[in-house]
């Protein structure tokens, strides 16, 4: 896979599967094995697994979209930068809906294997993102 299609793919995560919420086609762009590393230590395995943590993000925040800001990267991995806005308006990991929106930096590094990403290792601003829903005082 070459280094064009690998930032097509993941332009493809950020504008189909999370923008247009078609989580169908995870499927297609990750491996079976698939291993997500979050900021707050969490690691995710497998593709239902994302598809879970991604369907937990949008009930939270229903409007939630990113603008991607760059796509780069060597070898098998590419990193993408994006700013994540939406309005909080569901249970986010048991904090109740606040109706504040929210407008947040978020750096995700992705490994392919083969013309498929295998491994994140994801980078938001949680710490942002709960300042600006009264969580957290500034």
């Amino acid at each position: 896979m070459s280094f064009n299609e690998k930032k097509a793919a993941i332009r493809r995560f950020w504008e189909e599967v999370f923008n247009k919420r078609k989580l169908e086609l995870i499927d297609g762009l990750f491996t079976e094995d698939y291993i997500y590393h979050g900021a707050a230590g969490q690691d995710i395995h497998g593709r239902e697994g994302l598809k879970q943590f991604l369907a937990m993000y949008f009930n939270a925040f229903p409007d939630l979209y990113a603008e991607v800001e760059d796509v780069f990267g060597e070898g098998d991995k590419i990193a993408s930068r994006a700013m994540c806005r939406g309005t909080h308006k569901g249970d986010l990991m048991g904090m109740p809906p606040t109706g504040k929106q929210i407008a947040i930096r978020v750096i995700c590094t992705n490994r392919f294997s083969g013309s498929k990403i295998a491994e994140d290792w994801e980078l938001p601003d949680l710490f942002g993102m709960m300042q600006q829903l009264g969580a957290m005082k500034s």
